[in-house]
Parts: C-alpha cells; sequence; structure tokens
C-alpha cells in the first residue's frame, strides 16, 4: 500500500468514486470527469487505458473478482493511467485489490505481469487514450450489457448513458486493438511496459 502514500491524492477514495460493477469504462470515464471538474489543470496528465486483445480474452491479476491467486479473464479493461514528471506514473484501477493509485511499475509486476510465457490467444495490447479526447468522444447506449431478450445482464450505472453529439455507441472502437481504429495509441504489452513503465519489469 506504499505506493499510495507516495503520490499526492488528485482523486476521492476508492469507496468514494462513481463505481458500477463490470462497467469499467464507465467508471474510469467518471474519473476522468472529475478531474476534468475539480482539477482541470491536472487533465492532461491522465489517460483511459483500455486492455484487449484480437480474441476478447485477457488475463489480469489481482482482481476483487479473481478466486484464490489467479487471473481474471475479461474480454476487456478499462484503467486510468496518470503521467507526472514529478511524482511518477500510477494506475487507478477500481477493480483491482492493489493500491488505489498503485505505481505503474507495481501495477505491471503484479497486475499484468509478462506476456512473455502466455498463449498467444492471451497475449495483452493496450491502447492509450488522454483523458481529454476520452471525454469528448466515447460514448455507450450499455446496449453490449444486455442479452438476447434485452434484460441487463448486469445492473446499469444510476446515471444516463454517455454520448457526444456524433455516438451514442463507439465502445467497440476503443475495445478494438487495431490502431487504424478509434482514437489514442495501441501498444503490445512490452511496449506499454518501456514506455510507461520498468523494462526490466
Amino acid at each position: 500500500m506504499e505506493q499510495a502514500a507516495q503520490v499526492p491524492s488528485l482523486l476521492p477514495g476508492r469507496s468514494d468514486c462513481h463505481y458500477t460493477g463490470c462497467y469499467c469504462e464507465e467508471n474510469v470515464w467518471k474519473l476522468c470527469e472529475y478531474i476534468r471538474d475539480q482539477r482541470p489543470c491536472d487533465l492532461d496528465e491522465f489517460s483511459a487505458v483500455f486492455i484487449s486483445n484480437e480474441n476478447k480474452m485477457i488475463p489480469i491479476w489481482k482482481q476483487k473478482s479473481a478466486k484464490g491467486d489467479g487471473p481474471v479473464i475479461w474480454d476487456y479493461h478499462v484503467i486510468l493511467l496518470r503521467e507526472s514528471a514529478r511524482d511518477g506514473n500510477f494506475v487507478y484501477d477500481l477493480d483491482t485489490t492493489l493500491a488505489f493509485p498503485s505505481s505503474c511499475n507495481a501495477y505491471i509486476r503484479e497486475a499484468l505481469k509478462s506476456d512473455t510465457n502466455i498463449h498467444c490467444d492471451f497475449k495483452r495490447k493496450l491502447r492509450v487514450v488522454g483523458a481529454r479526447e476520452f471525454l469528448q468522444t466515447f460514448a455507450s447506449d450499455r446496449s453490449h450489457m444486455r442479452d438476447s431478450s434485452s434484460n441487463w445482464t448486469k445492473p446499469p450505472p444510476p446515471y444516463p448513458c454517455i454520448q457526444t453529439a456524433e455516438s451514442t455507441m463507439n465502445l467497440g472502437d476503443f475495445i478494438s486493438m487495431n490502431p487504424e481504429v478509434g482514437w489514442g495509441t495501441v501498444y503490445s504489452l512490452a511496449e506499454f511496459t518501456e514506455r510507461f513503465g520498468d523494462a526490466t519489469v
């Protein structure tokens, strides 16, 4: 937990953040919204990070929903990244058992680990989208959380759907790891580690 104590708190405590289980993309959007409204001068230090792959099967460790010490296999997951020349790089993940925030190095080491010994079907890619651009472009009508009978597979957040003037649903463009689609920059896990963490992790 020492990582959280080393960085000035720019966000509420974990228990005071907007959180809806299985809506990680909206949880991160709400964190970005908080920063924009409360600490606008800090917004450009933050990015939303979508983690997925072409097979929509990615292992992440240290998740609250895990059974035992093994990973959870998500179709995608979303975290908030802070880059600070002053304080270092940190990850905010409302679904992790790690500190909130964790140092980026600790999150890579504990939650993402390495792709070296992972089957090719499970290798992770990460789309990094600046928080300002994420707030301006992301839209979700939550249709991906309805079954064939239009029933919710998981209860939705209590606030209205997030939309823009151009779109009511473009979540697929953020989850896609095709660099020709959507916003931001797509990295392999090794590239992400080299860019934002310790290349020796």
